[in-house]
């Protein structure tokens, strides 16, 4: 499992030019599945985002969490996580977990963010999204298990 993480202010995400979830500061989680992924991993990823300590202090230091300052996460399946671009023109995405697998992996990972968090923003899931993202930092973390 791959989970990119960006610190954001604000993040729209539209499907055929309707926008279908919002989020406003805290972080965009890009989440890619592979073979062998299991609920296991997505809850040692969540607990690692929700944990980590990436926000700045009253000192100016990163050393607040998500969950210490009150932010959200907008959470949105990512197949492309698991492209190799190293053979030809036209990356290899083999390694990623198809559809059918991925899905519940998936809403299980948005589940856990919620239980965690509360309300939780996310994707739609195998489709083609836009996303229109206000980074800040920026900073952005790569997760893997």
């Amino acid at each position: 499992m791959r989970a990119i993480v960006q610190r954001i202010n604000s993040c729209v995400l539209s499907v055929d030019g309707k926008e279908v979830s919002r989020c406003g500061f805290g972080y965009l989680v890009l989440l890619g599945f592979t073979q062998g992924d299991t609920r296991e991993k997505a809850d040692y990823i969540v607990n690692r985002i929700v944990n980590m300590r990436i926000f700045r202090d009253g000192e100016g230091k990163l050393n607040l969490s998500l969950k210490e300052v009150g932010g959200q996460v907008m959470a949105v399946s990512n197949f492309t996580l698991y492209a190799n671009p190293a053979t030809g023109r036209r990356p290899d995405f083999s390694s990623a977990l198809n559809h059918a697998e991925a899905k519940p992996l998936y809403d299980y990972t948005v589940n856990k963010f919620k239980e965690l968090l509360g309300n939780v923003a996310q994707g739609a899931f195998g489709e083609h999204m836009h996303l229109e993202t206000n980074l800040d930092g920026p900073v952005t973390v790569v997760f893997e298990k």
